[in-house]
């Protein structure tokens, strides 16, 4: 099978540079599926049923998120709304009953997608330990036909991330970091044949400090004050993707491959 994922969708910028980039990477690369996380998709944090449509209509499958996700509307509303496959980390208590994953039919295959967010740093309360939630997701019946398993591991810490790939090298296809919109270069296959990459990074905008208009976050650390986040609607936009390939035998990864485009957005 045949997977793009991309790193964290950050605001309009962010959505107007997948529109942009989308078509030539789905012509290079063929995938079967199209992923992304979209916990910054409305103007940096949280998602609307409008932004979750306009990526839909762009071309991508299903998403995954974290800790941001609840900050616009409310999530279990804007997915009825417009029927998307949005998944909420499977370790948080605010993630309804069985939307922490999904089980996706592409065509006569079928993916499962994993959402799980990372305790060390993260300010939410009542988050149960990511290890142990993924072992019992992992041990679902349905998991028994699944041609692959991807984890979206949305944490701070890379201790954490690093864990949790080692941890699930061998039982997953993958294992992808998100969050810090910082890509990490230590993209590889793991002895036993998952996938893991630190963090993919973001689609976000390049003249800025991960995401949002530098002038505030420097103003921010001069004064230590609260500031309203703003996020540049124009100039060059990183994206930040990963290409997977797995084997539909056995569930592990072929391939890792980073994606790196610059896309000007006007």
């Amino acid at each position: 099978m045949k997977i793009l994922f991309f790193g964290d969708i950050v605001g309009k910028i962010g959505r107007e540079a997948i529109k942009k980039i989308l078509p030539a990477l789905k012509e290079k690369y063929q995938p079967d599926i199209i992923l992304a996380n979209v916990e910054n998709l409305a103007h940096g944090k949280g998602i609307t049923a409008k932004t979750l449509k306009e990526m839909e209509l762009a071309g991508i499958n299903c998403f995954t998120s974290g800790n941001h996700v609840w900050k616009k509307e409310d999530v279990t509303t804007a997915v009825r709304n417009n029927n998307a496959c949005l998944i909420t980390p499977a370790n948080d208590p605010r993630t309804i009953k069985d939307n922490g994953f999904k089980l996706l039919e592409i065509g006569a295959s079928k993916f499962f997608v994993v959402n799980l967010l990372g305790r060390v740093f993260i300010e939410e309360k009542g988050l149960k330990c990511p290890f142990k939630e993924i072992d019992k997701i992992l041990a679902k019946p349905d998991l028994l036909t699944a041609s692959g398993i991807l984890v979206d591991i949305h944490a701070e810490a890379t201790s954490e991330k690093i864990a949790l790939g080692w941890y699930l090298d061998g039982r997953v296809s993958a294992v992808l970091g998100t969050h810090t919109h910082i890509p990490t270069t230590d993209y590889k296959i793991l002895p036993k044949g998952t996938a893991y990459v630190t963090d993919v990074g973001m689609v976000g905008p390049i003249d800025s400090v991960l995401g949002v208009k530098k002038e505030l976050i420097i103003e921010k650390f001069l004064t230590d004050s609260p500031i309203v986040f703003d996020i540049p609607e124009h100039g060059e936009v990183e994206v930040n993707a990963i290409y997977l390939e797995t084997d539909d035998k056995n569930l592990l990864a072929k391939k890792i491959e980073k994606i790196y485009e610059i896309v000007e957005i006007n």
